[in-house]
């Protein structure tokens, strides 16, 4: 670790809780339009189902960079209808009131304090593939004391897209293996390594909710592997 000068963070899902929150505003959503029958649980994981989809299209080159809060915008029309909600009836104001659901998440209980300890020592960031508003209201909301704010909006490409990891790299002036990709998913750090970055794999085994079964344990030897942000600080010697 001791070439390590900065750690950047995957955020949905390793930073926040998103099933959750998303849950929870979809629950007040339904509440207010007489569909209390649609669970909320399960809606939030249809829309976050049409998250990397939605991606692909940008990453291949069907369209342009487009920023996630589009993304997001067009895939709660589908998910909606999905549940054999009828849109007409929703205003558009309502719609984009739900959407910032992903802006209104919570960061799982140890990330503050792990954050604090590591930022003593080396460069913090996002690393989402979410855009810059969202990133700054979810800091605001749950206290992240991010130097910078990275991603995909920033590297005009989305993870795993070799840029993602690249770019951001370059524009901290680090070189890849001065970086190390934190995050809770084995793919994202597979992905990160391939570039030459270091890799940090923290097990977030409720992402999914009570029945998840995958990224329960790391997939390969990462750098660093630990359960939570604060024994991820420890590890880094802080």
């Amino acid at each position: 670790m001791s070439q390590i000068k900065a750690f950047c963070f995957d955020v949905f899902g390793t930073v926040v809780d998103w099933r959750r929150g998303v849950a929870r505003e979809a629950a007040r959503f339904f509440h207010g339009h007489g569909l209390e029958h649609i669970d909320a649980h399960q809606f939030a994981d249809t829309w976050r189902s049409l998250y990397q989809p939605a991606m692909q299209a940008c990453r291949n080159g069907e369209r342009p960079y487009t920023r996630l809060d589009v993304l997001h915008r067009e895939n709660l029309e589908k998910a909606l209808r999905s549940f054999d909600v009828d849109i007409t009836t929703i205003t558009e104001a309502e719609l984009g009131a739900l959407n910032l659901a992903w802006h209104r998440l919570d960061p799982w209980p140890d990330v503050a304090a792990g954050l604090a300890r590591l930022k003593t020592k080396y460069i913090i960031a996002p690393a989402s593939n979410g855009n810059i508003a969202i990133m700054i209201d979810l800091a605001r909301r749950g206290g992240l004391p991010w130097d910078a704010i990275l991603g995909a909006e920033v590297t005009q490409a989305y993870k795993p897209a070799p840029q993602a990891y690249t770019r951001m790299a370059e524009i901290l002036g680090l070189a890849p293996g001065e970086v190390c990709m934190t995050a809770a998913h084995n793919n994202d750090l597979h992905a990160a390594r391939q570039c030459g970055l270091a890799t940090a794999f923290v097990t977030r085994p409720t992402e999914h909710g009570p029945a998840q079964s995958t990224d329960l344990e790391p997939s390969e030897s990462w750098d660093i592997v630990a359960h939570d942000f604060n024994e991820l600080a420890g590890k880094a010697a802080l």
